[in-house]
């Protein structure tokens, strides 16, 4: 079995890129759940759990938007793009029911999940409060996964399709965010 190369040390440019694309991430999650709230009101199926993701989105939003100031970290340029899309992914989603909006949930936290994965991998013990930041957010984030596949996600209209979809949009609003 080949030997596991070692970790580069991070340094302070991948720890930006790291927590510009992690803020820009829990932001757009953020505008996700609005806009599905924002179409299925109050008493749809599935807007109470929603809600209650939606607040912990809020928390690790909040969270990365401290360590972005206090580290002087420049937030990703494209926040403004992240705030339509993600609301507009969100309220296409429910519109089309409260399956494809658990659908929408699965799929980006199957992406995060990987992504934050990733991180940790590469962070090691170079930066413990991030790594521990990460690490939380990451369980809550599977957390949302589970909860979505079990109010139906995979019941969803072409869920397939619409879970490849949104995977390979999370992927490329990850790639754009590390360095925009």
């Amino acid at each position: 079995m080949p030997e596991t190369p070692p970790l580069m040390p991070i340094d302070e440019k991948a720890r930006a890129s790291m927590l510009r694309v992690d803020q820009a991430g829990e932001y757009g999650a953020t505008r996700i759940y609005a806009g599905q709230l924002a179409v299925m009101g109050d008493h749809a199926p599935g807007s109470r759990l929603i809600a209650r993701m939606a607040l912990q989105e809020e928390r690790h939003r909040a969270r990365f938007d401290a360590m972005i100031a206090e580290r002087g970290v420049r937030p990703t340029a494209l926040q403004p793009l992240w705030n339509v899309a993600g609301f507009a992914l969100g309220a296409a989603t429910a519109l089309i029911g409260p399956k494809a909006a658990m659908a929408c949930t699965a799929a980006i936290e199957t992406e995060i999940d990987r992504h934050y994965g990733e991180q940790l991998e590469r962070i090691g013990t170079g930066d413990p409060e991030l790594s521990e930041a990460i690490a939380d957010f990451r369980a809550e984030e599977v957390e949302h996964r589970e909860i979505a596949l079990a109010e139906g996600a995979e019941e969803a209209p072409a869920y397939p399709l619409l879970s490849g979809a949104i995977r390979l949009g999370c992927r490329a609003a990850i790639a754009l965010s590390k360095r925009i």
